[in-house]
């Protein structure tokens, strides 16, 4: 086993290091942290808890990964981190463990980028390839769909829903769910359409973007019925078509937030 640990850093008996790791100067590594193959950390990095972190994952100067949740009253039994592989967390990115009050532990998918100041709380679920921009901030418990992109200085409330290929542009405070694919924007948020630039960058052909607008348009743009009813109507209307139904399902499983909806940025909870 290669492993290049510099004399300065710190790493606790009962850490487990993979094949390949490197260990920059002045880090400091816990006694239950697991460091895949090829995991780097660049310099004055902390990492500490129950933590994985996945093959090739590089963390910079700075990162504070893996300590307690943070809850004013949290006295709990320690909880899990998990990051996947070839993620980046660049610097004073800080990341919390799982916590009793959700199901013990955070993760973190694959292929992630988090850039410099960015932080997710205790029992979040990050998907995979999915990017948070400088200083945006996860509350606890949000779930975060794939692909998603998440910009700068934006604030999400705890048990936020964010669906796969979404976009939250900058400076947007996010209280409600986000349906997959959308786009929001503004504090307090509203929901502004599709994230059709994410979509058409992600290879979506033409004929689905084209469906996906047609049954934005049915569910967000008509004031005919209840949102529940707007939903089983289009689901009848795009039954075999992959894109729309995963909105459908989306906003079917519901979740502790509402959905946000245009206009008046206020969410809504009729179904």
């Amino acid at each position: 086993m290669t492993v290049s640990v510099d004399p300065s850093a710190r790493v606790a008996n009962g850490a487990v290091l993979g094949d390949g790791v490197e260990i920059g100067p002045y880090c400091v590594v816990g006694p239950e942290v697991r460091l895949a193959d090829g995991v780097k950390l660049l310099s004055h990095a902390v990492i500490s808890g129950r933590t994985h972190i996945g093959e090739g994952t590089i963390i910079y100067p700075m990162a504070s990964i893996g300590q307690p949740a943070l809850i004013h009253s949290y006295r709990g039994t320690p909880g899990d981190l998990v990051i996947g592989a070839r993620c980046e967390l660049r610097e004073y990115v800080t990341i919390s463990t799982g916590s009793d009050k959700g199901d013990g532990k955070t993760e973190i998918g694959d292929d992630c980028m988090l850039m410099q100041g960015a932080h997710v709380g205790h029992d979040c679920k990050v998907g995979n390839s999915v990017t948070l921009v400088a200083y945006s901030t996860l509350a606890g418990h949000c779930v975060i769909g794939n692909f998603a992109i998440v910009s700068a200085h934006c604030g999400l409330h705890q048990f936020v829903r964010i669906g796969e290929y979404s976009f939250v542009a900058a400076m947007t405070g996010l209280t409600d769910d986000l349906i997959p694919f959308g786009m929001a924007i503004g504090n307090r948020s509203m929901l502004n359409g599709l994230n059709l630039v994410g979509l058409k960058r992600r290879g979506f052909e033409r004929e689905s973007i084209h469906a996906l607008r047609r049954a934005y348009r049915l569910l967000f743009a008509n004031d005919e019925g209840t949102l529940r009813e707007r939903v089983d109507d289009v689901a009848a209307l795009f039954p075999d078509d992959m894109l729309v139904q995963k909105v459908i399902q989306f906003i079917r499983e519901g979740g502790e937030r509402a959905i946000l909806t245009p206009g008046s940025g206020r969410g809504t909870r009729d179904g």
